[in-house]
């Protein structure tokens, strides 16, 4: 795959999230609890973004270029929308941003096309299940089931959707005007899900002991991006000990480059497991607005 020592750490995260997750649907389905087979088609669509993403779909232009905004800035990969490619350009030649606001900035970019990317294979999977549903001639307690699958697939468009929306409106408003010095959050996850979490049905008590949360997986994340800082530059280091023949030396990169390593694959895990987390409870305080 050739992919770059923190890519190869995100999606060792990114696996044994899907693991744990399979494993936790296998155990349901022993009990027969999930008949509408929504939670399976669910861990489908996650394997699939996780095989576009890294490339491992088998189609050659899927694969992100294997850059990391940290080793050589953010020149070399693209954002496959030119309304995205236009504000970034904007932004980059504003004058607005210093060097470290144009890297999280850079991160906000990539994350926003993530987002979109995950709509359109989810919008693909619930076609191909509507065509499917048009198929069949003989109505049935079944197809009624499907239906009620249908329509929570089509909720999670739109909720996939307004995340895109308000996505996009943040960074037009960044891109033109800087950062706001005042902004209660940096990471473009956390910005999402406090976004998110004021449109759904929280009391006032449960939102500000929500907000109290996301400031400490913002603080989770932050810690996570340190360490795969670190193991990009341990990474470096390690491929020019191995020029010079020092094998002590080189043992010791290499027993730093691998606890490096394991901590930032832990870290990694566990911001996807509590992202996870929080995106559910989201989900459910927005599901609750539309009844």
């Amino acid at each position: 795959l050739h992919l770059s020592a923190v890519k190869l750490a995100e999606l060792h995260s990114d696996l044994k999230l899907q693991e744990k997750d399979e494993l936790s649907w296998k155990k349901l389905k022993a009990e027969g609890l999930d008949e509408d087979g929504e939670k399976e088609a669910k861990l489908r669509r996650n394997l699939n973004v996780i095989m576009t993403k890294y490339g491992m779909n088998g189609k050659k232009d899927s694969q992100l270029v294997d850059t990391n905004y940290i080793k050589d800035g953010t020149e070399s990969d693209t954002l496959d929308d030119p309304r995205l490619e236009k504000l970034w350009s904007k932004a980059k030649t504003s004058g607005k941003f210093s060097d470290e606001e144009l890297d999280k900035l850079w991160r906000e970019f990539k994350h926003h096309k993530e987002k979109i990317r995950e709509y359109n294979i989810l919008l693909e999977t619930v076609s191909r299940t509507e065509d499917i549903h048009k198929n069949v001639i003989n109505p049935s307690e079944e197809n009624l089931v499907k239906e009620e699958v249908l329509h929570n697939k089509h909720r999670e468009l739109k909720d996939k959707l307004r995340s895109i929306n308000q996505g996009f409106e943040r960074l037009r408003k960044v891109s033109h005007q800087g950062y706001d010095t005042t902004s209660e959050f940096e990471e473009p996850r956390v910005i999402d899900l406090w976004d998110m979490a004021k449109s759904a049905n929280f009391t006032e008590k449960e939102l500000e002991s929500f907000r109290e949360e996301l400031k400490h997986f913002e603080a989770k994340i932050e810690k996570h991006h340190h360490y795969q800082k670190q193991l990009e530059i341990s990474h470096q280091k390690l491929k020019h000990v191995e020029g010079t023949g020092d094998k002590d030396h080189l043992n010791r990169n290499k027993e730093k480059y691998a606890m490096l390593e394991e901590k930032t694959k832990e870290l990694g895990y566990k911001v996807k497991k509590h992202l996870q987390d929080l995106s559910s409870r989201i989900s459910q305080g927005l599901q609750h607005n539309e009844l």
